[in-house]
């Protein structure tokens, strides 16, 4: 259903590392096993793995994260300019605690030509062309270097406050698209919870005193921004957002409905916005009155990936059509909420029930959509 991507039904991007992805990589942390024998590992679960996607029904597929640990500090950590670094506190999850890691910029941004995700691409492509389907791979927004940047963690000497690199980080992305479209991607992601945290009034405040950011009028400058990333990319190639809350072992960040991005989010011209819609986490449709009409698609994330629960069919096509009053149907699409382990730590679930979320996204589109 549907020519090109997003397709009626979608999906995010990772999903639940499998018990031999996770003994490979402890023991690769430990020094017991060697480079080499862990990529060989992990490109035969990541063949697995999108057999899988395509044998599911879906028509875009990933390479389910299993390279990283999470799902952007392994993207950014490779940008030039940028290191990971060991913060004191951890990211403030409701109910569970992550690593107590960050980002420094600590030199000129840049995309280094032998970024590693290049070569996670080629191997994901390669795959998905002997499944028959499309690749997809998704990477972190500029915007999310950007908020989460702390005051102590900015310390190139040619960039004294956060305007002075946004030239850099624009073309840095640009940079990357161009690279990644090189290589044959054709269907890009970029990963966002900024606009989520824009939403709630404690995660404004906590980057107003935590990391020093002025928010009056900071949505405009990530519009801005991904604009000018954005501008003069290929005709043929799709780049879509995923707006997210936070997903890490099933709980979450922040919460409010999109009212207060909602104008500036739907000015920037992805191809796609996948937006979270599983809980009252998100508030209602009424944002999407701002959505344009036209050719762009609007994927409502409406089962979660939180937790193995099928949703109600009948619950779920009612709620596309209360989301269609707002946005045509011919413009939505359906996918899970989030991924299934923004982090290698994953959700709370099985793989079987995570199997089965993905057949559920895709029996739904096939009776609600006909084309």
């Amino acid at each position: 259903m549907t020519i090109n991507p997003p397709f009626r039904s979608d999906i995010v991007g990772s999903f639940l590392r499998t018990d031999a992805i996770k003994r490979a990589r402890a023991a690769h942390a430990a020094g017991k096993l060697p480079d080499e024998e862990l990529r060989n590992l992990e490109d035969e679960q990541i063949s697995e793995l999108v057999a899988k996607e395509a044998k599911a029904g879906l028509r875009a597929v990933t390479d389910g994260e299993f390279r990283r640990s999470w799902w952007h500090f392994d993207f950014l950590g490779g940008l030039d300019g940028v290191s990971v670094v060991e913060l004191d506190h951890s990211l403030p999850f409701q109910g569970a605690t992550t690593k107590a890691l960050g980002v420094r910029i600590d030199g000129k941004l840049g995309f280094p030509v032998d970024h590693p995700m290049l070569e996670h691409f080629r191997y994901l492509k390669s795959a998905a062309e002997a499944n028959g389907v499309l690749p997809k791979f998704s990477i972190p927004s500029p915007t999310v270097l950007d908020f989460r940047v702390e005051p102590d963690n900015l310390t190139a000497p040619d960039y004294p406050d956060r305007d002075s690199y946004v030239d850099d980080l624009v073309q840095t992305y640009r940079d990357a698209i161009a690279a990644f479209y090189a290589e044959g991607a054709r269907y890009l992601q970029l990963d966002d919870t900024v606009w989520a945290y824009l939403c709630s009034d404690e995660e404004l405040a906590r980057a107003r005193t935590e990391r020093e950011i002025d928010t009056d009028g900071i949505g405009q400058r990530y519009r801005d921004i991904l604009i000018r990333v954005l501008e003069g990319k290929p005709d043929d190639l799709v780049v879509t957002t995923h707006v997210c809350r936070g997903n890490f072992r099933s709980t979450w960040i922040s919460s409010g409905g999109y009212e207060p991005v909602a104008e500036n989010l739907f000015a920037v011209p992805y191809d796609g916005f996948f937006l979270e819609y599983d809980s009252d986490r998100a508030g209602g449709f009424e944002p999407l009155r701002f959505f344009p009409k036209g050719k762009q698609t609007l994927v409502l994330g409406l089962i979660t990936s939180k937790s193995g629960e099928l949703e109600d069919p009948d619950e779920v096509r009612a709620r596309i059509s209360e989301a269609a009053k707002y946005v045509p149907l011919q413009q939505l699409a359906i996918s899970t909420q989030c991924g299934f382990a923004s982090t290698e730590e994953g959700n709370i679930l099985t793989e079987d029930e995570q199997w089965g979320k993905v057949r559920e996204v895709v029996e739904l589109a096939t009776t609600v959509w006909t084309d």
